[in-house]
């Protein structure tokens, strides 16, 4: 079986690159799981590291060495528990959500009436309501152990399916890989990039970072999707973030993956607005989205219909199940993927004797984040030599299933953690509007062109719809 990082490479469709080009240091576990959730980050961190060095190639001829420790790449799995403000005398402190931590402690797997385990996910306010009414209970612990013990496990999975919300049966590995849909995914590569267009070459433009000229559009929320993007910020890119005023999220999560991006609202309930995102595209390299599978397309904003609009075009769709099989149709979460693919039920060693139990990190969702970066950066690197536009697909299940095939390592006990001085090592301190905030910086090492973000996080909505100019100045979308 090919290590993580051969099959991430293998996506790259070239050689491995040298010995002394990459290096990995450091070892699983760094938290309490017995899955390889940091070297398997390591090595999807070094797979962007070396589409970076190939582009940088391009430019200027160059390749750069890359390094990623295990233990940086696992922090970065947990970066918004690490965020820190400062109180009210002025010391740093670690930012606390505590709706986000009601909504954690019931967004757990519970057991079924016919001795199965199913995740209800409450991860968003409009979810939560519909999930409340699938299972006629209220949100806390033991109202939904009880309401959900009176289910049979499938017949509550369908249940949710049919309410548009999100959740799933605890599967063991081989459960999952026996279904349609887990035999679909395992025939696909981590990344999916597929040519969607003919197009003339474009030449990366100039600027002294790998992604300088780069300009993309982040249509996503929560984790997976705003993890790739501020990737893309790291190394160059100019990143627009696009959501609407009417849309929920997750203050420490927006805090957290929207470094270097600038924000804008724009609803596309609305006509204007959709009219408005097109021009966008049009001067765009990159358009980011993680809607529910079907509904960018009822907008228009499909990948074939935007290689028209901008050809040339880098088009990434992120969701949880894929874009093929019988779930493609349905959204979900880090959790749901975890518990769909047989982690969760693997977890059980960890912290819950009694049954299954969740990761102690969000490694689907930045995992699947990282490979959408990847697979972004590998598509400019074609779209330079040969021209066209493309399509990367990836989905958390199917990171899911990459995590469970590197295998499983001892760890001593429970509440492995980093380390306050190496913490300490690896926060940079920032300035947004809201406040000056201490978080993650950038894990990945280069050689030449060290990765970083030109801005703080900023405010929601805060930027107007257009793109910078050249010189600096505001140029309107046109």
């Amino acid at each position: 079986m090919p290590t993580a990082f051969e099959e991430v490479m293998a996506v790259r469709g070239k050689t491995l690159p040298g010995r002394d080009e990459v290096a990995m240091p450091g070892a699983d576990p760094v938290f309490s799981t017995k899955f390889k959730i940091g070297e398997t980050c390591a090595a999807v961190l070094a797979g962007v590291g070396v589409a970076v060095s190939d582009l940088w190639e391009l430019k200027t001829g160059r390749r750069q060495k890359v390094a990623i420790d295990v233990r940086h790449a696992a922090a970065g799995l947990r970066s918004s528990t690490y965020m820190q403000k400062p109180n009210a005398q002025g010391a740093f402190e670690d930012v606390v959500n505590r709706n986000h931590e009601k909504m954690i402690a019931i967004t757990q797997p519970w057991p079924t009436r016919d001795g199965r385990w199913v995740l209800p996910h409450f991860g968003l306010p409009n979810l939560q309501e519909r999930q409340l009414k699938v299972l006629g209970c209220e949100p806390n612990p033991q109202s939904v152990a009880k309401a959900v013990a009176k289910w049979d496990a499938l017949d509550l999975e369908a249940a949710i399916d049919e309410a548009r919300t999100c959740g799933g049966m605890v599967r063991t590995n081989a459960e999952w890989l026996a279904t349609p849909h887990g035999r679909v995914l395992a025939g696909k590569p981590v990344v999916e990039i597929m040519k969607i267009a003919d197009s003339d070459p474009e030449p990366l433009p100039s600027g002294d970072r790998p992604l300088s000229g780069i300009k993309a559009l982040d249509l996503t929320r929560i984790l997976a999707g705003p993890i790739a993007a501020r990737t893309l910020a790291e190394h160059g890119a100019e990143v627009l973030m696009v959501t609407a005023e009417r849309l929920p999220q997750i203050a420490e999560h927006v805090m957290d993956t929207s470094h270097g991006k600038r924000s804008c609202y724009l609803d596309l309930s609305k006509a204007e607005n959709v009219g408005t995102l097109k021009k966008l595209v049009r001067g765009a390299d990159v358009f980011s989205q993680g809607y529910r599978p079907g509904m960018i397309q009822k907008l228009g904003f499909g990948p074939e219909d935007l290689a028209k609009v901008r050809p040339g075009i880098i088009y990434v769709s992120i969701s949880c199940y894929g874009a093929d099989g019988p779930f493609s149709h349905r959204g979900g979460w880090e959790q749901v993927a975890q518990t769909m693919t047989g982690i969760c039920h693997e977890g059980k060693t960890e912290g819950r004797p009694d049954g299954p139990a969740l990761l102690p990190a969000a490694a689907c969702d930045y995992t699947t984040g990282y490979l959408a970066a990847y697979g972004v950066l590998l598509a400019l690197a074609k779209r330079a030599r040969e021209g066209g536009s493309y399509h990367v697909r990836v989905s958390l299940c199917q990171s899911g299933m990459f995590i469970y095939r590197q295998g499983q390592v001892a760890f001593p006990g429970l509440g492995l953690d980093l380390s306050t001085p190496e913490l300490d090592a690896l926060r940079i301190e920032t300035k947004p509007k809201a406040g000056p905030l201490r978080h993650l910086g950038p894990l990945l090492k280069l050689s030449e062109t060290q990765p970083r973000w030109v801005r703080p996080t900023p405010h929601l909505g805060g930027d107007r719809p257009e793109w910078p100019s050249s010189t600096g100045v505001k140029a309107a979308a046109e």
